[in-house]
């Protein structure tokens, strides 16, 4: 199999069904961030212990993301498939509750956290600006374009989890959580 098709030669690509638009199109930009959110979370993951009890978790958000980005690849006005996966009410509830999960127990908030800290919290202070861009630019496609509210909202959990999920990484090796001092602090 030849990883290369020479079909996007002249900045077109296929939807999923076939439909072909711009590489500048809405979708792309949507699920092509997804999509580099993906790999930043095959980092973040690539820098926990190999026993980590995060590990797991993230690899089905890696799940939840493919099957987002499918959703956002499909043009349910010009093509007779249907994504091959979706973002449910319950994924969202997952998510909840892993934000809940990964709190618990952690100091009360003191301010804005400036990204840092240990390797791993810092990777995930990376994935969390990565998907608050995915969440831009899905929210862009939602303005032309059908899409499931429920994807939205679904990386709109992910950034407040992968936010506490740094918190909870620093608070485990014992790293205290660089504070923004403000604009007028000394």
């Amino acid at each position: 199999m030849k990883l290369y098709t020479r079909t996007g030669d002249a900045g077109q690509t296929s939807l999923v069904g076939g439909v072909r638009v711009p590489k500048t199109h809405a979708r792309l930009e949507a699920y092509g961030t997804l999509d580099e959110l993906n790999a930043q979370m095959g980092l973040l993951i690539a820098t926990l212990a190999p026993d980590s009890p995060f590990a797991p978790t993230l690899i089905d958000i890696q799940r939840d993301l493919f099957a987002a980005g499918s959703e956002l690849a499909t043009d349910p006005e010009r093509s007779r498939r249907g994504p091959r996966g979706a973002i449910a009410e319950s994924d969202v509830e997952r998510m909840e509750s892993l934000i809940d999960q990964t709190t618990d127990g952690l100091p009360p908030w003191r301010g804005f956290t400036l990204p840092g800290g240990t390797v791993a919290a810092a990777q995930a202070h990376v994935c969390r600006t990565v998907c608050r861009r995915a969440e831009r630019r899905i929210c862009a496609l939602m303005q032309e374009a059908e899409v499931s509210p429920l994807v939205a909202i679904y990386v709109n959990r992910l950034s407040d989890y992968l936010y506490a999920l740094s918190l909870r990484l620093n608070f485990l090796a014992g790293v205290e959580e660089n504070l923004w001092p403000g604009r007028n602090a000394e």
